[in-house]
């Protein structure tokens, strides 16, 4: 039986490190952002690049989200793509778009434009972290994109459907795209060293639109890239999440990649993932973002099933499978927040299965 303990050690990191939790933790991706009036009001027009450049600012709505939902862990306000933007490529984030890069990276000769990275551009988004740490006791979790999901950006020019581009890249020129990904993957590692080095004490990895792969082209062409990010982030002594959408059918590979946690989306039975890879993971999720939407008993029924569905996995973090959506009500996740807060551990208790 689950039971609540007496235990100072904030309850993301012991959930991360497998170990009894005083409470069921919860935060959400994309937590800090469109569906905060505060937010709007606070961002107002500026773009995402532009905002980050204030570290004030970009810390102030970091901490947003724990002030209003008493979530257990802030996520940094930036973008996979800021490291790249900060560092002088022609990259931007277009409101209703996403991020878009003209021309697209798709020569050997684009190659060297990923060379104009350097750490020392890091400095704002460095600054932003110790501001949030001196701030707030609630842990940060720092992040960097997978490099199959940033690359798919680079590679298209823009968000995609079909990624036909990233794959054609892939198949036709499988040596520049390993490079490409290598590149990718020093950035990511010098981009959450910094944030480690500046006080995050959890990482997570968003490699979205990596299940537009098949699992022989994940295998041969992206594992080699997160197992080396996957060991890198460990030997920063921090904790780590792996996070993708779509990829029901690359559980068994991502479970293996060395990553602390798997965070997952609703489209994946979390009863049978807790229960197969539980003893040696944290898992994270997996709430439909849609059923925020969802009236009240419904939407509590749902979460009710997602946390008991987790009970086989000794190290457990509530999330939704994906970002929240911009036209949620804040308090309704506020209610989310506490009823996990309050029922988790008891759901987490039961007997048998939840099916």
């Amino acid at each position: 039986m689950l039971q609540p303990v007496a235990n100072t050690e904030p309850p993301l990191l012991a959930a991360l490190a497998r170990r009894p939790v005083s409470r069921v933790p919860v935060w959400f991706m994309r937590q800090a952002g469109r569906s905060l009036p505060e937010y709007r009001t606070l961002k107002g027009v500026d773009s995402i690049l532009t905002v980050l450049q204030d570290p004030s600012l970009a810390a102030e709505i970091t901490l947003q989200p724990v002030t209003r939902y008493g979530v257990d862990a802030a996520i940094l306000y930036s973008d996979i793509v800021a490291p790249l933007a900060y560092a002088g490529l022609e990259i931007d984030i277009v409101a209703g778009v996403g991020p878009t890069l003209e021309p697209p990276l798709r020569s050997r000769r684009d190659l060297g434009r990923l060379a104009r990275f350097h750490v020392e551009a890091l400095g704002p988004m460095a600054e932003t972290v110790r501001l949030v740490t001196q701030s707030s006791p609630v842990p940060l979790i720092g992040f960097a994109g997978g490099p199959f999901t940033v690359a798919s950006y680079l590679i298209e020019g823009r968000p995609s459907r079909d990624y036909v581009h990233t794959k054609r890249l892939m198949l036709s020129d499988p040596e520049l795209f390993r490079d490409i990904l290598a590149r990718l993957t020093d950035i990511a590692i010098a981009t959450i060293t910094t944030q480690v080095r500046s006080g995050a004490r959890a990482v997570q990895i968003f490699d979205s639109w990596v299940g537009a792969l098949g699992t022989r082209a994940f295998v041969t062409h992206i594992t080699p890239h997160l197992r080396r990010l996957a060991a890198a982030i460990d030997a920063l002594g921090v904790p780590s999440i792996y996070f993708s959408v779509g990829t029901a059918h690359l559980l068994e590979q991502a479970t293996s990649l060395g990553f602390s946690a798997l965070g997952v989306d609703w489209r994946v039975d979390l009863s049978s993932l807790a229960r197969r890879h539980g003893h040696h993971l944290a898992i994270q999720g997996n709430l439909d973002p849609a059923t925020v939407l969802a009236p009240p008993d419904a939407l509590i029924d749902e979460v009710r099933h997602v946390v008991a569905s987790s009970r086989r996995a000794p190290g457990y973090i509530f999330n939704l499978g994906h970002g929240v959506l911009p036209e949620s009500d804040p308090d309704v996740l506020s209610r989310i927040v506490e009823y996990v807060h309050e029922e988790g551990t008891a759901l987490r208790s039961l007997c048998g299965d939840e099916q």
